[in-house]
C-alpha cells in the first residue's frame, strides 16, 4: 500500500499537468480566435503594401467584393477576367464609388497562352495585394468517367484552378520580394479540405490551393510576404452563409492577415 502512494502521486501530477496544458492551449485558441475575428489586423492590408491590388475573377461574387473592399481602403485596382463588358462595368463602378484608378485585363483563364498579355498589363505597377480568385467547378456532381466533355473539362479545371494561381503569382511575387512586403490571398473551397467524391478533379485542385498557399507562405514569410488561403464554402452565392453577405466575409478575411495561412470564411 505504501509503495502505491508514490505512484498515485506521480499519476496525479501527470494528470494535473495534462489538464493544465490542455486548459492553456484551449485558452490560447480562444484568444487567437478573438484576435483574428474580433480585433484582426484591419490596417495591415492597404496602400502601405503597394499602390495596386490585382484581383482575378473580379467581376462577380466574392472576387468583386474583394476588389470593392480593397478600393474602399484606397488601393488602385486591376481586374482580370474574361468578359470585357463586365470588366468595364465593374471597373467604372469602382472608380466612381471609391475614386480610385482602375485597370482591366480581359483574358480567358481556361487558355494557357494568356500570361504574356497579363505580364504586359501589370508591367510597372507597384502591386501590394494579389487575390487569386478565378475558379470553376463542375456543372453538376458526376462520376469521373461520366463528366461531359471529360478531357476538355479536366484541362479547364487545371488551367483555371491551378495554373492561374501559379502563373499570376509568378508575375507578381518578384516585385513584392524586391520591396519586402506584400499579401497574396488564394481563394479555395471547403471541397479542398476533404476529398469530395463526384467533384473529384475540382476537389483535388482546391486541395492544391491549400498546400501551395502553405508552402509559399513558409518560403517567403521571412521576406515580408504573407500568403493566405481563404476558404469560402459558397462563394458563388449572394450569401455565403445564413445572414452573412460577401462584403462582410471579405472584410473579416482581410482582418486575418499576419495570422495563420489558412482561414475559413466561417468564424
Amino acid at each position: 500500500m505504501e509503495r502505491a502512494l508514490p505512484a498515485a502521486g506521480f499519476l496525479y501530477w501527470v494528470g494535473a499537468s495534462t489538464i493544465a496544458y490542455l486548459t492553456l492551449r484551449a485558452s490560447y485558441s480562444l484568444f487567437r480566435a478573438f484576435q483574428v475575428w474580433c480585433v484582426g489586423n484591419q490596417a495591415f492590408v492597404g496602400p502601405r503594401l503597394g499602390e495596386w491590388a490585382v484581383v482575378t475573377g473580379g467581376t462577380d461574387g466574392i472576387g468583386k467584393s474583394y476588389a470593392e473592399e480593397l478600393a474602399k481602403r484606397g488601393m488602385k485596382i486591376v481586374l482580370i477576367s474574361r468578359s470585357q463588358d463586365k470588366l468595364k462595368e465593374v471597373s467604372n463602378n469602382i472608380k466612381e464609388k471609391f475614386n480610385v484608378e482602375t485597370r482591366t485585363i480581359a483574358v480567358d483563364f481556361s487558355l494557357d497562352d494568356i500570361y504574356d498579355k497579363i505580364k504586359t498589363g501589370l508591367s510597372g505597377l507597384e502591386i501590394g495585394v494579389l487575390v487569386n480568385n478565378v475558379g470553376m467547378s463542375y456543372e453538376y456532381p458526376e462520376y469521373f468517367l461520366e463528366i461531359p466533355d471529360l478531357d476538355n473539362t479536366i484541362k479547364k479545371l487545371i488551367n483555371i484552378n491551378v495554373l492561374s494561381i501559379c502563373k499570376v503569382t509568378r508575375l507578381v511575387l518578384p516585385g513584392m520580394v524586391e520591396r519586402s512586403k506584400g499579401v497574396i490571398l488564394n481563394i479555395s473551397s471547403a471541397s479542398g479540405m476533404l476529398p469530395v467524391p463526384l467533384l473529384t478533379v475540382y476537389s483535388a485542385t482546391k486541395a492544391f490551393v491549400d498546400f501551395f498557399s502553405q508552402c509559399l507562405h513558409e518560403e517567403y514569410k521571412s521576406k515580408g510576404i504573407f500568403v493566405q488561403e481563404g476558404c469560402t464554402a459558397l462563394s458563388s452565392l449572394s450569401v455565403t452563409w445564413e445572414g452573412t453577405s460577401k462584403p462582410s466575409v471579405v472584410s473579416q478575411l482581410l482582418k486575418t492577415y499576419n495570422h495563420p495561412t489558412s482561414v475559413d470564411s466561417l468564424p
